[in-house]
């Protein structure tokens, strides 16, 4: 590891395959000043809960935790917009110093009047934990007085991490589950769990479900509603991608409702399969869902693969690096890389656990470097050391990635690009093809 030249206190969270036993250290906290890639608390429960179309979703702390709101990211809705606007409580000095409840319960019972939401949650922000507001007693009377349910976010920022935030958005859908109506839903049933609905990502996946002959109950949460969400624990299966997002969620449901789990990608040819033959191999009682499966995967491969073949040919040999935000996903982005002809050197997560960390060194090839909770020196001076033509990853990694003269795809929430499915495959394939082969870079020194 020396040739590296990392700094003494992140050593234990980078590992180069081959070079060293294997002993990854994560989730933990940031090192301090290492300005790390990461999102707070608050961050992830937004992540999770904005998608859902017909809530309220507002903010109680100061404008700035409202500046990143889900507009500018890519989860669509089929009808309410009510999801596309960031509401704050906007607190002032004064309000810090002399309590924030009054103005929450005011901005709850404008917002209720107007908007007409099916629900709110009320995101905690690092401010609301310093200075202990009870958003919860304000949550409780204003459900009371308006008759929906209104649900505090315990995502102060600072106690955590990203995860925590998934954790704490988790805890807030299970106040919901199991308030709806499931009389009418039958035993081939399924929620979709993880998918944020990314550029109409959702509608495609829920359609390869349906033509299975299968119900989806509720998705958790692309486009979804809170009617559907209520009445989820009627569902037979709980089908997960994103587990890091959801898990906290799928567990409850099993422990609570009996509800089993199974862990899918939507990402590349080999796993989009995969999940739709495990899906139907829970349904195994109706051979039919099975025969149904195959017959989908058979028709989409044929209609993709010759115009991937293409793009193969053509960047046969070029080298990728990925950075997301649970390794989860970082399986499947190798073996879509792979798939198209290109080779991995560099792989890292924000919110990894050691068995994924394990289960990605298995998958990668001598000298490729894994990395837990990086930050923009390390990947910068790796991706030069191992001469990157491409770069993964999302928002906070395209500047560096251009700055570097290295093609960037988007494969977070910001795109306006479906990547899941086959069609997302092939779209994904044509970005990194367009990416990597763009003539702007015979232009850099």
């Amino acid at each position: 590891m020396e040739n590296l030249k990392i700094l003494k206190e992140r050593k234990d969270q980078i590992y180069q395959k081959g070079s060293e036993s294997f002993e990854m250290s994560c989730e933990k906290n940031s090192l301090a000043g290492s300005i790390s890639q990461r999102a707070c608390v608050f961050c992830g429960s937004r992540v999770v809960l904005y998608p859902i179309a017909d809530a309220l979703h507002l903010i109680h702390g100061p404008i700035g935790c409202a500046a990143y709101t889900w507009d500018i990211r890519g989860a669509l809705s089929s009808g309410p917009q009510l999801h596309r606007f960031s509401f704050s409580t906007d607190l002032s000095e004064s309000d810090i110093i002399f309590g924030g409840e009054k103005k929450l319960y005011a901005a709850l019972d404008e917002l209720i009047d107007i908007h007409k939401p099916k629900a709110a949650f009320v995101y905690a922000t690092c401010i609301i934990g310093i200075i202990g507001d009870d958003i919860d007693a304000v949550c409780r009377k204003v459900s009371q007085e308006k008759g929906i349910p209104v649900i505090a976010v315990h995502s102060e920022g600072f106690k955590g991490t990203k995860k925590d935030g998934y954790a704490a958005a988790c805890n807030a859908l299970a106040l919901l589950v199991g308030q709806g109506e499931i009389s009418k839903i039958g035993p081939l049933s399924l929620n979709i769990m993880g998918e944020f609905n990314i550029a109409g990502e959702a509608w495609s996946i829920k359609e390869y479900y349906q033509k299975m002959g299968l119900e989806v109950v509720s998705i958790f949460t692309g486009d979804g509603r809170i009617h559907d969400i209520k009445k989820s624990h009627g569902a037979s299966l709980n089908v997960v991608q994103c587990s890091g997002s959801m898990l906290t969620l799928a567990n409850h449901m099993e422990e609570k409702y009996g509800i089993p789990y199974i862990r899918v990608s939507y990402f590349g040819i080999e796993d989009m399969s995969k999940a739709l033959y495990d899906v139907a191999d829970f349904f195994n009682e109706d051979p039919s869902v099975m025969n149904r499966a195959k017959e989908i995967v058979k028709q989409e491969i044929n209609a993709i693969y010759p115009q991937l073949k293409k793009y193969k040919k053509a960047l046969e040999g070029r080298r990728a690096a990925i950075y997301v935000g649970g390794a989860f996903k970082a399986f499947s982005m190798i073996k879509a890389l792979r798939s198209i002809g290109m080779s991995v050197v560099l792989a890292g997560s924000q919110t990894g656990k050691q068995e994924d960390y394990e289960c990605l060194r298995d998958m990668c090839d001598d000298g490729t470097i894994i990395v837990d909770d990086a930050n923009p020196l390390e990947l910068s001076k790796y991706c030069l050391e191992k001469k990157v033509d491409l770069f993964v990853g999302g928002v906070k990694e395209r500047p560096m990635a251009y700055k570097l003269g290295i093609g960037f795809c988007d494969h977070n929430h910001e795109r306006k690009i479906s990547l899941a499915g086959y069609d997302g495959m092939l779209n994904f394939a044509r970005e990194v093809y367009s990416s990597v082969k763009s003539p702007v870079w015979d232009l850099m020194p």
